[in-house]
């Protein structure tokens, strides 16, 4: 493994995707808590941000992750960038196969694979033109294994899993590192219908930061992370079967 270690957040010109309300907020407020110098707050419409946004102190962007205009106008904008966060996500809870509306998954691949390819892209340039820096991709458990409730979202954050390892290889010579989260079941609107513990986003975010500036490739941020991997490694075959009981599943709970 690399030691070329990741950006500090002290300091770092930082753009979070998908900032106005969960996890993206939660990194907003986050990293200017331990100390950022500049937290450019991705969104679809600057007229339209939650309160806590508001009131985060994030200078608001205009950036719709599927939109080559707002990617290629966020990149103008934000030129002093060192760090992007790739937070932004999209779950339509259809089924893969056996789905009303097939376009479903397509939108999923849009906004969480394809997304963030065009913004790693966009914005490697930039952070290479300050000497270095990080990208960080918010992803799930869905993306280890597959995750049949969640149809098109599992294969979708798979892809940005990968997209994170070969991005890591081509943009490292360039002092650029890429972590990759593997995130658990969070108390985001995301999660309204899953019973249990959840995490907080703020929780989340300190745990993605604080990996990113040690250069992690890939972290498991959080007990159903951790317990999801540590499960898949000693069974693979069971654990994936009994990820598929839960498609039949009257309701969806973060109990063992």
């Amino acid at each position: 493994m690399s030691t070329l270690k990741g950006a500090r957040t002290d300091g770092a010109r930082i753009l979070v995707t998908g900032a106005n309300r969960g996890i993206g907020l939660a990194f907003v407020e986050e990293a200017l808590a331990r100390g950022a110098a500049t937290v450019y707050a991705g969104v679809r419409d600057p007229e339209d941000i939650t309160p806590e946004l508001a009131a985060a102190g994030a200078r608001v962007v205009r950036l719709e992750v599927t939109s080559a205009e707002d990617v290629a106008a966020a990149a103008a904008a934000c030129a002093d960038v060192n760090v992007v966060i790739n937070n932004a996500g999209y779950f339509g809870n259809q089924r893969l196969v056996e789905t009303d509306d097939p376009e479903v998954a397509r939108r999923e691949m849009e906004v969480n694979y394809f997304a963030p390819l065009a913004m790693t892209r966009a914005f490697a340039p930039v952070i290479a033109a300050q000497g270095g820096g990080s990208i960080v991709n918010v992803l799930s458990v869905a993306a280890i294994a597959p995750t049949a409730f969640m149809g098109g979202y599992s294969p979708s954050k798979a892809a940005a899993l990968y997209l994170g390892g070969i991005a890591r290889a081509e943009l490292e010579p360039r002092g650029i590192t890429v972590t990759s989260l593997v995130v658990g079941s969070v108390d985001t609107r995301m999660a309204a219908h899953v019973d249990g513990a959840k995490e907080q986003p703020r929780d989340i975010a300190a745990v993605g930061l604080r990996a990113m500036e040690r250069g992690e490739w890939t972290c498991d941020t959080d007990r159903m992370a951790v317990e999801s991997r540590s499960r898949l490694a000693m069974d693979p075959v069971r654990y994936e079967r009994g990820l598929g009981r839960l498609l039949h599943a009257g309701s969806l709970s973060t109990k063992a």
